[in-house]
């Protein structure tokens, strides 16, 4: 593998098809980080793919707003590369089978079907969270994610109501090649519950026009590749 000095990995004995961003919303989980990208690098390496792990870090007290993060992501990755894919992926999960392949398709595609925590099974069919591969057209013409979920809860669900409102179908792998280990913690503080965010999904088709990725309010504090080029660390506060 090679590497440019802003973190863009490329494989030196093939050319990949896409370039693929994967972002990753966090804050405050240190260990989940350094055990993820351990992990990450060497599953994206075996798959021969040119890629760049975006850490997408929310500053300051407010409520975490993970989706409103993703949509930093999407944005701020022109800083690195022009991405042909995008890979939404929580920090605590991890990928078990190398035949779950890291590529966007024609549909968006659920890639953390099965979990260890619930049995290796998917928890609802409308289940659109964890890990998932959108393109970039897809991503720009569902508008990306609602910035309206301060707190846990409700904005995979609203994405999901997008993506199936623009006439897209979700597609997954098999149940046994789409594992994961999710990495174990408690409630992330300033993470409660979004006592809301079942009245924001009732009223989510109505925002779907005036609520999305190009509406995201944020301030970038700093943007950097890190630790030799394995993340590409975006700090903003919202």
């Amino acid at each position: 593998m090679s590497k440019s000095d802003v973190g863009l990995w490329c494989p030196t004995n093939c050319k990949p098809g896409e370039k693929l961003a994967i972002i990753v919303p966090y804050r405050n989980r240190d260990v989940h980080l350094r055990l993820f990208v351990k992990h990450m690098h060497e599953f994206l390496r075996r798959q021969q793919l040119m890629y760049t792990i975006f850490v997408i870090n929310q500053e300051g007290t407010t409520k975490f707003n993970r989706a409103l993060l993703m949509n930093v992501g999407f944005i701020e990755s022109y800083r690195v590369a022009y991405f042909d894919c995008f890979i939404f992926h929580d920090v605590d999960l991890l990928p078990e089978d190398d035949r779950n392949i890291y590529r966007c398709s024609e549909q968006p595609r659920h890639l953390s079907v099965s979990i260890d925590k619930y049995n290796y099974q998917l928890i609802y069919e409308e289940n659109f969270g964890g890990v998932i591969a959108v393109n970039r057209q897809q991503f720009e013409k569902v508008g990306g994610f609602s910035n309206s979920y301060y707190g846990w809860g409700g904005e995979d669900d609203d994405f999901y109501k997008r993506i199936i409102y623009y006439n897209y179908s979700i597609v997954r792998y098999p149940e046994e090649i789409a594992r994961y280990i999710m990495l174990r913690h408690e409630r992330d503080e300033r993470n409660e519950p979004n006592q809301m965010r079942f009245e924001l999904l009732e009223s989510a088709e109505s925002r779907f026009n005036t609520d999305g990725y190009w509406t995201s309010n944020y301030t970038v504090i700093k943007a950097d590749s890190l630790y030799n080029g394995l993340i590409y660390w975006i700090s903003v506060t919202v």
